[in-house]
């Protein structure tokens, strides 16, 4: 039996299998390679949903990482720490004029900023209470995130649901508007639907909901869980509306996750001032969230994606998937529409695939399909164009096999 096996097998027997696992055991990273136990190598274009933002082990970050670790651990969020405020500067500077709350995982994220969106709905009469999410959504795995996610089969098993959530169908502002009554505080989205397929919405509609929470008085979050930290060519997958409207387009909340930390366990609630004061003492909390090594981490993230111009990289690197993915006769029928901004891509095919994600890993290529038939492409923002070549073309020929 093969080492990798015999882990696989230890595995299966000690940890709940709440996951679909591949019986696959990695042992070792680095940039946007992988290597199993057995040492086969794998080009990485999912970077562990996302969260390797600048791949397996970049040595900024292990550097970042080992010195924070040789100086302060954790002191609880009753003192300020210099890696805490340092980072939510950054946020700040990148993102909008706000304040900062960290815990674990962007779940805890959207957990605060329903939190706060229905503090700032207490004072009305009636009390304003009730959030609003779009359907195919996904906002996390917590009791009442769940019951936020727009996808009914997330929600399987656990019923009652966490009241308060209502679904109305997403890009059609008119639904939207018919779903607010005198009970409804915020409105929950997401720049583009991740988990739900890749969804990018029509020009002018985030405009439009911010326009109609400004008239209604309601909280607008906008959950960057998958499309913060420069994912999309932009910081923030928001600012993307700004651009297409010319006007601003910012929300009152935003979450963020999987790549803040990259690769460690990190969450934000970025508030805008009006908002953020809100949340005083003892309203919430979190006892690990922002511990300093992690914030040492993802200061570091944000400060190596601006000096190495990865925005940028993020744009060309779109660029080539489109022309790849355009080019190539193979493909005629079987994609119907490829969609996403920088390296937040999904491909969406005609037909459900055949087993591509296992097919792939044969091949050496970790890549995800989400709702059903669209694949999903998310590698390290640093990833080379020669490697990001390869694994093009490797989808490319996996999908003409299908």
């Amino acid at each position: 039996m093969s080492q990798m096996n015999q882990w696989v097998q230890r595995g299966q027997a000690a940890l709940i299998q709440n996951y679909a696992r591949s019986p696959i055991c990695m042992s070792r990273g680095e940039g946007s390679r992988l290597w199993d136990a057995d040492g086969k190598e794998y080009l990485d274009l999912f970077a562990g949903f996302g969260g390797a933002i600048l791949g397996h082990c970049h040595p900024a970050l292990v550097e970042a990482a080992t010195q924070q670790a040789q100086k302060l651990w954790h002191v609880g969020n009753t003192f300020y720490t210099e890696p805490q405020i340092e980072f939510a500067e950054r946020l700040q500077r990148f993102a909008f004029a706000g304040q900062a709350f960290f815990c674990h995982s962007g779940a805890e994220a959207n957990e605060a900023a329903c939190k706060l969106a229905r503090l700032a709905g207490q004072s009305a009469c009636p009390r304003k209470w009730k959030i609003i999410t779009l359907h195919r959504s996904f906002h996390g795995r917590t009791l009442a995130m769940i019951a936020a996610t727009g996808n009914p089969k997330v929600r399987d098993g656990f019923a009652p649901d966490v009241p308060g959530f209502v679904h109305v169908e997403g890009g059609d502002i008119a639904a939207l508007e018919a779903a607010i009554d005198d009970e409804t505080c915020g409105v929950l989205m997401e720049p583009i639907q991740g988990e739900g397929g890749m969804n990018v919405w029509p020009a002018g509609y985030p405009a439009q909901v911010r326009q109609l929470c400004d008239r209604h008085q309601l909280t607008l979050i906008f959950d960057e869980v998958w499309t913060g930290c420069g994912r999309t060519g932009k910081w923030f997958g928001h600012q993307y509306f700004t651009a297409a409207s010319g006007t601003a387009v910012l929300p009152d909340i935003m979450t963020l996750g999987k790549a803040v930390g990259g690769g460690l366990p990190v969450g934000v609630m970025l508030a805008r001032p009006h908002a953020a004061a809100l949340l005083n003492a003892g309203k919430h909390g979190s006892t690990l969230g922002g511990n300093p090594i992690c914030m040492a981490v993802a200061k570091t993230i944000f400060d190596q994606i601006e000096s190495q111009g990865l925005l940028r990289h993020a744009l060309q690197m779109e660029q080539m998937a489109m022309e790849v993915l355009a080019n190539h006769s193979g493909l005629s029928g079987r994609i119907a529409q490829v969609r996403g901004h920088g390296l937040f891509l999904g491909v969406e095919l005609k037909d459900a695939p055949n087993q591509l994600v296992e097919r792939a890993l044969q091949r050496g290529l970790i890549i995800n399909v989400t709702a059903q038939k669209v694949v999903r492409l998310a590698p390290a923002l640093n990833i080379n164009p020669t490697d990001w070549a390869r694994g093009l073309n490797l989808v490319k020929e996996l999908i003409c096999e299908s």
